[in-house]
């Protein structure tokens, strides 16, 4: 059965990044008001103000996404850094190799999506919308993000609207069918595996 949560942005919570360089948004945690180091999976928002290093996380996958600022790069395990802007796709990496960042022109915000390898996977997508477009659930958990804009979502009898900052959050969601209505940049998070 599907269970949808409608996440405001006025609620999300505010706390200290792990190695204490700035502060995360939390979009959502589970399990719900799990520590840093006992989450399965986890969506933030970060501004980065400063270069430096990303923390460590152990036996963790993250994909960042760049959503306000002229961009970032990233030296990932040693490897030539790579430049992320916002139009570019979201990037996947380890959480528990050395991450180097340094920004390209001033502050940005990102958006940080992570799961713990041994039980799950996860994927994200920048998409646009215009008008209406439709899209197949392929996971039990399932998040759209509305960065920009104003959407509305239909799957089956049920419906949710999202200003911008809002997030869709569905559970026990995959094989459904749902329908995006506005125009709109959202970011849609799939969360797959045993503990999802």
């Amino acid at each position: 059965m599907t269970q949808a949560t409608i996440l405001k942005a006025s609620t999300y919570r505010r706390m200290p990044w792990k190695n204490g360089g700035g502060e995360t948004v939390e979009i959502a945690i589970s399990p719900e008001g799990a520590a840093l180091s006992a989450f399965d999976w986890r969506v933030s928002m970060a501004t980065v103000a400063t270069d430096g290093p990303f923390s460590i996380f152990p036996e963790i996958d993250r994909t960042l996404s760049i959503l306000d600022g002229n961009g970032m790069s990233l030296a990932i395990d040693g490897s030539a850094p790579v430049l992320l802007m916002q139009d570019s796709a979201p990037l996947a990496f380890p959480a528990d190799v050395a991450v180097s960042a340094t920004l390209a022109d001033g502050p940005i915000t990102d958006l940080n999506v992570m799961t713990r390898r041994t039980g799950l996977r996860h994927h994200v997508e920048r998409v646009r919308i215009h008008g209406r477009t439709g899209v197949d659930v392929d996971a039990q958990t399932w998040l759209v993000l509305c960065h920009e804009g104003s959407i509305a979502l239909d799957w089956g009898e049920d419906r949710a609207e999202l200003n911008e900052g809002d997030t869709l959050l569905l559970k026990g969601s995959a094989g459904a069918a749902v329908a995006l209505t506005g125009d709109a940049l959202c970011y849609v998070i799939a969360i797959d595996g045993g503990k999802a």
